[in-house]
């Protein structure tokens, strides 16, 4: 499924007026009704007391259609709205008046005793108050009715965006609505899927509201949902050769525990065969855990990191891999980083970037564009801020746009880690994934993912799609942890002991993983 900027949506809407004559006054009863469906199937109707607040413009326009088909169907409905009602215009002025003449309960909210009084008497809250067009921070009367409205203990739902949550990045703007259900209109905005924004808005529900599949897929619209394709299927007569032969430069002495999720996870995920070049500490203190991985002992420096004389003798063995992984725990050594750069910039072999690989690569990532095999990196936010030279509260704000054109100037794939990692691609495509949870936030579990995706490749995927199914089966393992031990304490350990039951859930239970995109996103 496409997911759309506010700005993108405004296009839409208007290609939807001018190209297919839907009028405005269709599209806000279409997302009216599509509200009230939701409404009826997941609360109930008829008796049910309502207090919908609407704001200013169109998001309000869509309260008033709510309201409208909530009072006809049996509900108790009461409208309170926000701002000067002489500036409703077009479809949002018509649905206003038709509230009037309905005689449903309506007046102009003016004090927060007379919200305290509405609250008390409804059982829920409708919110059109602010919608997907916020750009400011919500301050003065708007904040106090959000806060007023998170105080209390009623069922909230919120039409298009819970208020207050931006539109194109899911930052809270000063203070936001927690709602229990959300319905969006024409496509997901990027604010409904990325956090905090998906966490306030509860259930998600998405109306084409009669949108043609000309817009709803449009070309130009190149961000999505993670949907990844099928796993191969195991050769019955397989070798170990035939499910990925990968080398791991990593790891560093005190630190073990990266190259050792790196290349167990890869083979608890299905892959084949993991080599292991470290030096020898490294080797000695993982092969008591991982006795099935192949260790490679590697010069060290002085300080016990992977020394730059082992060049020429890593560049040997890539060339008899499927691919090379770098950096898991390889230390901020200058020498060991400069190891990192050469390497990387001589591997004919894809290469996949994590950890102290990508520090190594910051002061020089102009050699990617030029690397002729396919380069994926795997950063975090800080590791991002360090590639593209920009804050990490500027990357929070604009992290789809910064993505998108960091993939496409560095002609790689990026994954861009944290709740809801993002995926990028070379041509501009940008991926949102919807599994694995808060308990994953533990160190090692990036190494998990390098190891995961790695796997994925193994098994005869193209990069373009073992990115992103390794991305997605390392938040199932994550999420089938958590469904047996709770989020709380769980390690890297737990999400790689879970990927072989994830690698299995996913090929039998495919479909159904998929279906409502994992049970996240559900469409009229």
């Amino acid at each position: 499924m496409k997911i759309s900027t506010v700005e993108e949506m405004r296009k839409l809407d208007q290609a939807a007026i001018q190209e297919f004559g839907l009028s405005d006054e269709i599209l806000m009863e279409n997302a009216g009704l599509a509200s009230y469906q939701v409404i009826a199937e997941e609360i109930d109707v008829a008796g049910v007391c309502f207090l919908v607040l609407c704001g200013g413009g169109n998001n309000g326009g869509d309260g008033f259609v709510v309201a409208r088909k909530l009072f006809s169907n049996g509900g108790n409905v009461e409208i309170l709205y926000l701002g000067d009602e002489k500036k409703y215009r077009g479809a949002a002025r018509k649905n206003y008046e038709i509230a009037q003449k309905l005689g449903i309960p309506l007046k102009k909210l003016n004090s927060l005793e007379e919200l305290d009084q509405s609250l008390g008497r409804c059982e829920v809250v409708i919110d059109a108050l602010l919608g997907t067009g916020l750009d400011r921070e919500v301050e003065g009367f708007y904040r106090e009715v959000i806060c007023r409205v998170n105080e209390t203990d009623k069922i909230v739902v919120s039409l298009d965006i819970p208020s207050g949550i931006n539109g194109n990045n899911g930052l809270e703007m000063g203070e936001a609505i927690w709602a229990d259900f959300t319905i969006t209109f024409g496509l997901p905005k990027v604010g409904n899927l990325l956090y905090p924004g998906f966490s306030h808005g509860g259930y998600l529900f998405v109306s084409h509201i009669s949108f043609p599949p000309q817009l709803t897929q449009r070309q130009q619209i190149k961000t999505e949902v993670n949907l990844p394709p099928f796993l191969p299927e195991r050769a019955e007569d397989g070798h170990k050769g035939d499910f990925g032969d990968v080398l791991f430069v990593a790891g560093a002495s005190s630190y073990y525990g990266a190259p050792y999720f790196a290349a167990k996870s890869f083979l608890k995920a299905g892959g084949g065969y993991a080599r292991l070049g470290a030096i020898p500490a490294v080797c000695q203190v993982v092969a008591t855990k991982g006795s099935e991985i192949v260790f490679l002992p590697l010069q060290p420096t002085e300080q016990g990191s992977v020394a730059l004389s082992n060049l020429e003798k890593l560049l040997e063995l890539t060339e008899e891999v499927d691919l090379v992984v770098i950096g898991p725990g390889l230390s901020l050594n200058l020498e060991t980083q400069e190891l990192v750069r050469r390497l990387v910039r001589r591997a004919r072999k894809p290469v996949l970037i994590d950890g102290d690989g990508l520090t190594a690569l910051a002061p020089e990532v102009e050699i990617l564009p030029s690397r002729e095999a396919p380069t994926i990196l795997t950063p975090h936010l800080g590791e991002m801020s360090r590639l593209v030279e920009m804050p990490i509260p500027y990357i929070k704000e604009h992290r789809v746009e910064v993505l998108r054109q960091a993939a496409q100037e560095w002609k790689v794939y990026v994954v861009l880690k944290g709740a809801h990692s993002l995926i990028g691609y070379p041509d501009g495509h940008v991926f949102i994934n919807l599994s694995g949870n808060s308990g994953m936030a533990t160190a090692g579990s990036g190494d998990v993912l390098t190891g995961t995706i790695a796997a994925a490749y193994g098994q005869g995927m193209d990069i373009d799609e073992a990115v992103p199914a390794g991305v997605f089966l390392h938040g199932l393992a994550g999420d089938l942890a958590a469904e047996e031990k709770g989020e709380d304490g769980i390690t890297a350990e737990d999400i790689l002991e879970y990927l072989p039951l994830a690698v299995d859930v996913f090929r039998e239970q495919y479909d159904d993983l998929l279906e409502d995109y994992y049970g996240k996103i559900f469409i009229i």
